[in-house]
């Protein structure tokens, strides 16, 4: 798709959802925005290699046609532009399939539901298909669900302590549960229909349908007004004013945030392990917008040499690595060295026709980063996701040679 074809879009500067579509009309890629406006614009830059992914690059350049949906508030993008990921799986939102890290909501199916941020790894650990009434996620960005989450308990009072509500509690839990009903944080009236009506309400507005929402509290409050309840009617009233103007300049800010700092850099960090040359391995990390990415971590045993030769070593693993053109392409690779090791690097990216940018984190005696020799550009800008990257690779390969080395010797 090229720049001169959003004119023709029309792109409204308000919250919402947006599609990139292909050939046949495939959804490609979902995203949100505070500005529909401004944020597909972004894709269509010079630098956009660089300020996001080869693979999103390539997903522009297969783009055909850009649809959206607006919707009343960033929170209301974020929980449409999740539904849509889980339900269409788009083949270029790598960052929202089966990543056991994310963040999701449960709600439990209890006499008192709760409401609870689980981690993808946790649900089928910690939790039974029978003990889960309502699922939604993957929630990508932590930063961004939580402050989400924040937003909604203002709209919505739940329950999220550890253990069932109705369950015996000591007397410091019980403590906590009156000073958070104090805050506003839980119900407080102990009406077991009221509760499970808002529990009803924010399953419905997890899944987009606010409307139907406003719509029933609407007939609640007329029909409160009918029976001269007033006071009640007015608290109705508050709540449908604050649904359909949802404060969520906090989200805004950190989606704003997010964005700016996290561009989806990719960083392929490479480090060497062994002990004096016996049971050489190396390892593979990456690192994608400030955050792991542990499937797609690689570990390597060294096939070409018997004898300790670090840079060796690293040649081999990058060239076998290079060979997996089906593996996405990092921004910046990082080596655990010197010059030896950055200039080994290079060699090899040239002989497989890259111009990635390598960093060598050079280490002290007691193994500690002392300083970076890389682009200075980059140094700049991604120092600590260097040498997160550089930290992971090192574990990574610790790990992989002591249990290489302890299979050897129980062998």
């Amino acid at each position: 798709m090229e720049k001169e074809e959003l004119a023709k879009l029309k792109l409204p500067d308000t919250p919402g959802v947006y599609f990139f579509l292909g050939t046949r009309k495939e959804i490609l890629y979902i995203g949100k925005a505070t500005s529909l406006k401004n944020r597909v614009r972004s894709y269509f830059v010079n630098d956009i290699l660089e300020t996001r992914s080869p693979l999103i690059e390539q997903m522009v350049t297969l783009a055909k046609t850009v649809e959206f949906t607006t919707t009343d508030s960033v929170l209301e993008a974020l929980i449409l532009e999740t539904n849509l990921i889980r339900s269409h799986k788009p083949k270029y939102n790598t960052k929202s399939k089966d990543d056991k890290s994310y963040n999701h909501l449960i709600i439990t199916n209890e006499d008192w539901p709760r409401v609870l941020v689980v981690r993808g790894k946790d649900l089928t650990e910690k939790y039974t298909s029978d003990e889960i009434k309502y699922h939604f996620g993957p929630f990508t960005s932590g930063t961004l669900f939580h402050e989400a989450i924040k937003i909604v308990r203002k709209l919505f009072q739940f329950y999220d302590t550890k253990t069932a509500v109705d369950a015996p509690q000591s007397k410091f839990v019980r403590g906590k549960i009156d000073f958070n009903r104090q805050l506003g944080l839980y119900p407080d009236v102990q009406n077991k229909i009221e509760y499970k009506k808002t529990i009803r309400h924010l399953k419905l507005f997890f899944m987009g349908k606010k409307h139907k929402i406003i719509v029933e509290l609407e007939k609640e409050m007329m029909k409160l007004a009918k029976d001269e309840k007033f006071e009640e009617a007015y608290l109705i009233k508050k709540k449908i004013f604050a649904l359909n103007h949802i404060q969520d300049i906090a989200l805004i800010k950190a989606e704003t945030k997010v964005y700016r700092d996290n561009k989806t850099i990719r960083i392929e960090a490479y480090d060497i392990a062994h002990l004096a040359g016996e049971d050489m391995v190396g390892a593979m990390t990456v690192i994608e917008g400030r955050e792991p990415k542990k499937s797609e971590y690689r570990k390597f045993k060294i096939k070409t040499l018997t004898n300790a030769n670090d840079p060796a070593a690293l040649a081999e693993i990058l060239d076998r690595r290079l060979f997996h053109s089906e593996w996405i392409l990092p921004q910046i690779v990082v080596v655990d060295g010197s010059t030896a090791q950055k200039n080994v690097a290079e060699k090899i990216l040239k002989k497989h026709h890259q111009t990635i940018p390598v960093v060598a984190v050079v280490k002290d005696d007691r193994h500690k980063a002392s300083y970076l020799i890389g682009p200075k550009n980059l140094l700049l800008l991604y120092k600590l996701d260097i040498l997160f990257a550089n930290d992971e690779a090192h574990r990574f390969a610790i790990n992989f040679f002591r249990k290489t080395k302890r299979k050897r010797a129980l062998k």
